[in-house]
């Protein structure tokens, strides 16, 4: 990658072009599934969303592997999606980029009144 694409995320939007073109060829209740994993991580990323890339693809690739072997998004992602996307991010109550902006903000106030 290189500075221009790292700048104008250009290299990002390959490769999510490239998830997209192989979620066409799940079924249609995975790529629901892939949807809502999307919107429940995204939240989780940092500024640039960079660090999601490698787990996207990895559930892609599990997503996948499923469709192929016959079992039901149920049977693999379970009921709670949120939950699943919560423990892919790390925890229950990961840190998002608002709740990072947020504690930044604390600690730069927190300095500039001398506490």
């Amino acid at each position: 990658m290189n500075f221009w694409e790292k700048i104008t995320g250009s290299d990002m939007t390959k490769e999510l072009k490239t998830f997209e073109s192989r979620v066409k060829g799940l079924p249609a209740d995975y790529q629901a599934a892939w949807e809502e994993i999307k919107a429940n991580l995204w939240p989780h990323s940092d500024f640039t969303g960079r660090n999601l890339m490698p787990i996207l693809d990895g559930v892609l690739g599990l997503l996948e592997e499923a469709a192929a072997d016959g079992q039901s998004v149920k049977e693999v992602l379970g009921d709670d999606i949120k939950g699943f996307c919560s423990a892919l991010a790390g925890e229950e109550g990961a840190r998002t980029f608002r709740g990072r902006w947020r504690e930044q903000l604390n600690n730069n106030i927190a300095k500039k009144l001398g506490k």
